[in-house]
């Protein structure tokens, strides 16, 4: 099962300075082990003590995955993820 992987700029260092990769997997926790084995330390930049780290939002077909089960959330041959450092600031 093929699913593509849009990666962020901050995140490229780790895949080769590759903007999309492909990964495979029936839920988004399956596919971040397996991204994981092919670009070691991945996995540590989105998830930390078993949920998704509290700035990186993930998105499955432009759905926020926490809506759609977080990291349990069920991959389909064909699907998209795409993931995203959080932005925050703002003035004074």
């Amino acid at each position: 099962m093929a699913i593509e992987v849009r990666i962020p700029t901050i995140l490229r260092n780790l895949t080769n300075d590759a903007k999309v990769v492909q990964g495979s997997g029936d839920t988004l926790s399956e596919l971040v082990s397996d991204l994981d084995q092919q670009y070691p330390g991945i996995a540590e930049r989105l998830v930390e003590g078993g949920k998704l780290r509290r700035f990186i939002n993930v998105y499955l077909n432009d759905e926020d995955v926490r809506f759609v089960g977080g990291l349990e959330a069920k991959l389909s041959d064909g699907d998209n993820v795409t993931v995203l450092p959080a932005v925050a600031g703002g003035s004074r």
